[in-house]
């Protein structure tokens, strides 16, 4: 069955439909990761967005359940060069094209995904509608398509109760807890923002004791739990939009316990405590991004997944300084806070 992608712009790509047939309009981000589809369609950061995928061949290794980071795929859609029905992978459980079409996800295939990051990296992000309707009016759509805008992913992606994480068995890998940890491990809460769900995993696979917070949980309940620490966990959409999470951020950030955040809780920290952020152009996603230490000058390979940046311009030096920085772009990916035990990163 063929397939259209229309972005904002009029630009329309004629491909193949698979997964399941359905239309959707969504922001239209890329991702040159050479594997993790499942990951990618199960991160909750997606949340709002239909995800070009830079490698041509997805889907060889088929569905391993037990690698997602969420009980279900959370991004729209996804488009890519060529769907491979065949996976080679003694864990498979099912196609890739079986797993969209149980979850009601649309995909297009047949597409020039390289010639699409290329509008996209040159024009910026943009909406788009995949649809298989052979009798679409450009006229009609694009308004529509110009109007869409993520919203209220948060509270979408977010946990509804507190609740403890316990060790996954089926990837449980023989970590053991250190032995400095040993026998009062560390307190932690997480507070989820559309958390993947192998952050808690990766805590509690380390010793610690870790309660997963909803996005809307007073700052005074987690300091009444008195935590060693706190981490404040990845999601999707604006943080601007989030404007009592940042509230009660303050209080955390005056409370001097222990911090550490990544990705939208890095940027929410941010403007808790006076900065700014912007919308980047195209945004970094993908798993091979430099990143620069500005303590020790040593350059990292990390996997990053943002379409939003803290703004050097807008920092008091006084409050937080720049810990990392990407390479290819020099936009900030780090922060250390100043007098505070408090570390924020873009990146893992």
């Amino acid at each position: 069955m063929n397939a259209y992608l229309i972005l904002e712009d009029g630009t329309v790509l004629k491909g193949k439909s698979f997964g399941a047939v359905k239309e959707v309009i969504s922001e239209i981000v890329f991702n040159t990761s050479m594997t993790g589809y499942l990951e990618i369609l199960t991160d909750p950061s997606y949340a709002g967005q239909a995800v070009t995928m830079t490698y041509p061949l997805i889907g060889n290794y088929g569905i391993c359940e037990e690698d997602m980071e969420s009980k279900k795929p959370w991004c729209d859609a996804m488009i890519v060069r060529e769907v491979s029905r065949r996976a080679s992978n003694f864990r498979n459980g099912e196609s890739l094209e079986d797993f969209m079409k149980k979850h009601d996800i649309p995909g297009i295939e047949g597409i020039d995904t390289r010639a699409l990051t290329r509008i996209l990296r040159e024009k910026g992000t943009m909406n788009g509608m995949i649809t298989t309707n052979e009798n679409f009016n450009l006229e009609e759509v694009l308004p529509k398509i110009r109007e869409y805008c993520v919203t209220g992913v948060v509270a979408a992606t977010s946990c509804k109760e507190a609740y403890k994480p316990v060790v996954n068995e089926k990837t449980w890998n023989g970590i053991h807890p250190l032995p400095y940890r040993v026998p009062q491990p560390f307190k932690v809460a997480l507070m989820d923002f559309g958390a993947k769900d192998n952050i808690a995993q990766s805590l509690v696979k380390m010793g610690c004791d870790v309660t997963v917070y909803p996005h809307d949980t007073k700052a005074e309940t987690i300091l009444s739990e008195n935590p060693d620490g706190i981490m404040l966990s990845n999601g999707p959409g604006d943080p601007k939009e989030c404007v009592e999470i940042i509230e009660e951020l303050k209080k955390l950030y005056e409370s001097d316990v222990t911090i550490f955040a990544i990705c939208l809780g890095h940027q929410l920290m941010a403007l808790a405590t006076g900065a700014d952020t912007e919308k980047m152009r195209y945004g970094h996603r993908g798993a091979n991004h430099p990143v620069k230490d500005t303590k020790t000058g040593k350059v990292y390979i990390s996997t990053q997944n943002h379409g939003y940046v803290v703004k050097e311009d807008s920092l008091d030096k006084n409050v937080a300084v720049p810990a990392f920085y990407t390479v290819n772009d020099k936009t900030i990916e780090g922060l250390r806070y100043v007098g505070k035990n408090i570390l924020t990163v873009q990146f893992l």
